[in-house]
């Protein structure tokens, strides 16, 4: 699956379990190094610009966490981490109206 296909993957899954109401959707994830699972937060602003935070169900950060590890893998393979190996967490922010998602990613120094 191309990078591209994962971002949308990621964006469709964020909209599906957030909240109705929110305006933007930011999710902090820290990976095992297994790949097995994660620590998160799921943040959001609603539409009147409040900030809050919202729980998605099991399946949701489940397949959200394969497709986290589906995306690292990914740079891995195809050389795209300049020289500082795989990331090990990343922040997720997606503008919910115009679904534009942007990741910034973390790597143990």
């Amino acid at each position: 699956m191309s990078d591209q296909a994962l971002y949308q993957k990621i964006g469709q899954l964020l909209v599906d379990a957030g909240p109705s109401n929110a305006r933007e959707i930011v999710v902090r994830a820290e990976l095992f190094s297994e790949g097995d699972g994660g620590k998160y937060e799921f943040d959001y602003i609603d539409n009147g610009g409040v900030l809050d935070w919202f729980t998605p169900d099991g399946r949701a950060v489940g397949d959200l966490t394969e497709l986290l590890v589906q995306l690292r893998d990914y740079f891995l393979i195809n050389d795209l981490t300049a020289g500082k190996g795989a990331w090990s967490g990343c922040e997720i922010s997606l503008a919910v109206d115009k679904m534009k998602l942007g990741i910034k990613f973390n790597y143990d120094e």
